[in-house]
């Protein structure tokens, strides 16, 4: 017999991977579908203009539903509060460690690793209660450094293989 616990557990696990498939097959269709193809048609200037907008739009809704919904569907939440791990995993305090050494760091690592919103929604200092002015700056600085790295990895990415081809 499954005990209470056991199935909030599971729910739990179903809700965080679920939240995590839907976010990150958003993502790849962005990134690696819509991003380079219009590029392509559109050309880097037009092109990340359009990406820009849409990247910046996406990411809002993202932020906007996160709030909405008051629950932490990618598993955020859990790892700002291992910041702070003291235990017996090696991994976690090395995790710990890491993200202990400061939200500049978080900050460049999140923002080339992952969008806008994820950097976002991981610096905020209180969850699920809409942005602050600092929370707009990192947004906006967030989003300005990784569309222009993203439009400049898929520019160069269709050149080379215009050169190539």
């Amino acid at each position: 017999m499954i005990n209470t616990s056991s199935r909030q557990v599971g729910k739990r696990l179903a809700e965080l991977a679920g939240g995590f498939l839907a976010w990150k097959a958003l993502e790849y269709a962005i990134d690696y579908v819509l991003y380079p193809l219009v590029i392509w048609r559109l050309g880097v200037w037009q092109g990340g203009l359009v990406m820009g907008a849409l990247s910046l739009a996406a990411c809002l809704l993202l932020l906007r539903l996160y709030d909405y919904l008051g629950r932490d569907w990618l598993g955020i939440e859990f790892v700002k509060n291992q910041r702070h791990y003291q235990g017996p995993s090696r991994w976690r305090r090395a995790m710990a460690w890491l993200l202990s050494r400061g939200d500049g760091v978080a900050f460049i690592v999140l923002t080339f690793k992952n969008d806008p919103f994820i950097t976002t929604a991981y610096l905020r200092h209180k969850a699920y209660a809409g942005m602050t002015r600092r929370d707009w700056g990192v947004f906006l600085a967030s989003w300005v450094i990784s569309n222009t790295f993203w439009i400049l990895v898929c520019f160069g990415g269709l050149s080379f293989l215009r050169w190539l081809f």
